[in-house]
Order: C-alpha cells, then sequence, then structure tokens
C-alpha cells in the first residue's frame, strides 16, 4: 500500500520520553476505536485498523500498552522524523483522556497531531483531510477538542454511511458498531490504504499538500 522509507527503531515506548525540543519532526498519529474484541472489525473501530495496518507497512514495533496514557503505543524514525503511532484505549468517548496525557509526554505541536476517526457523514470508501474544523458531533473528537482547548489539529475522516442510509435514521449508531459484512471488505481494505497514504503525505509534505490531493 505505502512505499517504505528508510526507518530507525527509536527503542521502547514505556518510558515518558521528552521531545519537545525536536516537537517539529514529530508527529503523533492517534487512531480512534473501542478496545475489545467486540468491537474489532467495525466502522467505528477504523482508526484503529489504519494504524495497525501502516504500523505492518513500515515495520514498527509491537504496539505496547502504556498505563499512563491508557493507550496503546509505538514509535518510529522515518528519515528525519519521529514517529509516534498511539490507540487509546479508553473507549471512544474519553479519548481525550489519553491525547491529553501523550501530548503532555511527547510535546506535539498541535498541528502535528493526526487524528483517524469514522465519519457517518461520509459514504463508504471516502475519506477527507480536516483542520480546526467543527466536529459534526463527533464524541471522540469531542472529547479530544475539550482537552486540548482548540480545534487546529489535523483529522482524517473516513466515511462510514451505508449506501441504503436514510437521513435521520437511529440505526447509523447500531451500524457502525457491527463488524464488516463480507461483501464490505474490499471497500474496507482500500479506504485503509488510502487513508495510510494520506497520513505518510501529510508528515512527508505537510497538511496543506495532502488535502489538495486527496480532498
Amino acid at each position: 500500500m505505502i512505499n517504505q522509507r528508510l526507518i530507525t527503531p527509536l527503542g521502547g515506548v514505556n518510558a515518558r520520553m521528552k521531545t519537545k525540543a525536536s516537537s517539529h519532526n514529530l508527529f503523533l498519529i492517534v487512531g480512534l476505536g473501542n478496545p475489545g474484541a467486540k468491537y474489532q472489525n467495525t466502522w467505528h473501530n477504523l482508526g484503529f485498523l489504519v494504524l495497525d495496518d501502516l504500523a505492518r507497512q513500515y515495520g514498527f514495533p509491537e504496539f505496547q500498552r502504556q498505563k499512563w496514557s491508557d493507550s496503546s503505543v509505538t514509535s518510529q524514525d522515518l528519515a528525519d522524523q519521529r514517529i509516534i503511532l498511539a490507540k487509546p484505549q479508553t473507549f471512544m468517548n474519553l479519548s481525550g483522556r489519553a491525547v491529553q496525557s501523550l501530548v503532555k509526554s511527547y510535546g506535539p505541536p498541535t498541528t502535528n497531531i493526526v487524528v483517524v476517526h469514522d465519519d457517518a457523514d461520509l459514504p463508504q470508501g471516502q475519506i477527507r483531510i480536516a483542520q480546526n474544523r467543527g466536529t459534526a458531533g463527533h464524541k471522540g473528537v469531542d472529547s479530544i477538542v475539550k482537552v486540548l482547548k482548540t480545534r487546529n489539529f489535523i483529522r482524517i475522516r473516513i466515511g462510514a454511511r451505508p449506501k441504503n442510509y436514510v437521513a435521520g435514521s437511529k440505526l447509523l449508531e447500531k451500524f457502525v458498531l457491527k463488524r464488516f459484512a463480507p461483501k464490505e471488505e474490499k471497500v474496507v481494505a482500500e479506504v485503509i490504504g488510502k487513508t495510510e497514504k494520506a497520513i505518510a503525505m501529510v508528515w512527508q509534505e505537510g497538511a496543506v499538500e495532502a488535502m489538495m490531493k486527496f480532498n
């Protein structure tokens, strides 16, 4: 899906590494989802799935659970940049609590934070990159905005709206928590690959260039 670049291991991620001196070269990529087998392979966990595959594509070490941040985290140096991948284990609606701990420890500027999440306002298979925009009621994103006290971070929205969705239907919340149907798996794989390319372009060339290509 993504061509690998030169990568150099950073070592363990259990310690609280302070990296504010080189924060302009540090990106915190946060994938949103819910922990537990019950939520695996559901639309609401697309953020987790993207980070899992991104880590495999780039040869990151295995994710490790950090108690102090309540997240599963891995990190790697890609060329001259440090990339941290984090999956909050707080459940979606409390994602901000984990992000707040991660930001305090690693010190990225908010403009170098990328939040990857499902979005029921977009059709399945589509993605959009947003920055300093409203949350459209996504509770995980709302939680992050609340603790960071800013919306000026990057979001990669992954479409989760089914083709037969009726506007205003309350069934959408149940749908995004269902496991993928076999006929949906191809769409899921394709959109994960597209999202990974968008994330890589953000850290390599910047959010504006990524928006121009993927929006």
